[in-house]
């Protein structure tokens, strides 16, 4: 078995995360996604636990999930980084929704829905490829400008390889992707209070 098999994370497919919320034995629902994403579209009964603040305080939300924990993003990528980062304070029974958000829509599953606003990986895509076109566009009158479009594509291939985005996690700070307060207490006080 290679490396990426061992340390690939257990999934669960929208359809089987459906059952189980259907029949009443629904597992604890964390969306790792930034608070704007969350409040454009959610799992009913999912709670709100940013990706970088999980990664911040995993240690303290450790005390609170104890029961079988779903993670959820919009693809599976920052739902994988949540659970490796859950994984090193012991917490068991972790699955990530396999496909993410984009899964369970295209299940036709329940969501809840608010405001819609653009998902952090197409604010990515706008962000790289408006400075790589503006670099290479500039670059005619002012030459050095090329290499700011080959340190995107370098910071979007180291992306590609490590699964990380730099950008992504710049960009979730900005006040766009903040939307109702998400902070650690208030998260804390949410999930020992039962409700999302």
């Amino acid at each position: 078995m290679s490396t990426s098999e061992t340390t690939r994370p257990a999934t669960l497919d929208a359809a089987s995360l459906r059952e189980l919320i259907n029949s009443g034995r629904s597992p604890r629902l964390l969306d790792v996604r930034t608070p704007g994403e969350f409040e454009t579209s959610h799992i009913p009964g999912a709670y709100n636990v940013p990706l970088d603040l999980l990664k911040e305080h995993r240690e303290e939300l450790r005390n609170h999930l104890d029961e079988d924990v779903v993670l959820i993003c919009r693809s599976g990528a920052r739902a994988t980084q949540a659970e490796q980062a859950l994984t090193t304070v012991g917490l068991p029974n972790l699955k990530v929704l396999d496909g993410g958000m984009l899964a369970w829509q295209a299940a036709n599953a329940p969501t809840n829905q608010g405001r819609p606003r653009w998902d952090l990986e197409r604010q990515v895509r706008l962000v790289a490829g408006s400075i790589v076109l503006a670099s290479v566009v500039g670059s005619v009158f002012v030459p050095g400008l090329k290499w700011v479009a080959g340190f995107i594509g370098a910071g979007l291939t180291f992306a590609a390889l490590t699964n990380t985005c730099a950008m992504g996690m710049l960009l979730s700070k900005l006040p766009y992707n903040r939307g109702a307060s998400c902070d650690l207490d208030t998260i804390v006080g949410q999930l020992r209070g039962g409700r999302a």
